[in-house]
């Protein structure tokens, strides 16, 4: 059982893709047509599509996420060399089709059994969002599923954060923020989220302000980290 517990939290927080959402599935599904570089494609996608969110933001040039995961996507399979007739839009539906990893069901019925409020607080778009959440059957499991576009502006902003606080009428002390990027679960501790790091990829942490409270591997560990 971890160590740390987590006191007077009444709501959890979740960032979506490659925290609850598997965004190598996408890439993974299309293994057929790209073989051995279906990782190779899936790492340049993922590390381009928050570049391009990153870039957007300091340029005041938004786009939703379904435009930055497109263009994301150009990026990497002109950088392979990878040319095939209709598997840009193969691999765009599969995106809408993300699973979850293993142990996500489990653990939000847990919470949800303990009372916890859940919320999704994404980069990605409402429609984007509404096709992983139905896909994984987990309609009606979210008290709230937040994306960015209500604000307008991306992660790491503050008033991406502050959205789940407002929405669910709670001090950022009261919610435990979950995120398996270094940079969003130390951007969230700065706002004032109390922050577990999902560290599903095992990276080293990262070289900025507010660290989080605590560091998990996936999230099977994190109802034992709630206090009652």
């Amino acid at each position: 059982m971890p160590s740390l517990q987590l006191h007077d939290i009444d709501a959890c927080v979740f960032d979506a893709y490659g925290t609850l959402f598997d965004f190598n599935n996408a890439a993974s599904a299309a293994r057929d047509e790209l073989g051995d570089d279906w990782q190779r494609l899936s790492d340049l996608w993922r590390l381009k599509q928050l570049q391009y969110t990153w870039l957007r933001g300091l340029t005041q040039q938004h786009a939703d996420f379904w435009q930055v995961t497109g263009d994301a996507l150009d990026f990497a399979l002109a950088t392979l060399k990878i040319e095939r007739p209709g598997l840009r839009e193969r691999l765009m539906k599969l995106y809408l089709q993300l699973g979850t990893y293993p142990e996500v069901p489990a653990m939000l019925r847990e919470l949800k059994r303990r009372g916890m409020k859940l919320a999704i607080l994404s980069n990605g778009s409402p429609t984007m969002l509404a096709a992983v959440v139905t896909n994984s059957a987990l309609d009606g499991v979210f008290d709230a599923v937040l994306s960015v576009e209500e604000v307008g502006v991306y992660k790491p902003h503050p008033s991406v954060y502050d959205l789940a606080a407002k929405r669910l009428k709670l001090a950022p002390s009261r919610i435990c923020f979950l995120s398996s990027n270094g940079w969003d679960a130390c951007s969230a501790k700065a706002f004032g989220f109390r922050v577990i790091w999902c560290n599903r990829f095992a990276q080293v942490p990262e070289r900025i302000p507010a660290a989080p409270d605590g560091e998990i591997i996936n999230l099977s560990q994190l109802p034992a980290m709630l206090g009652q």
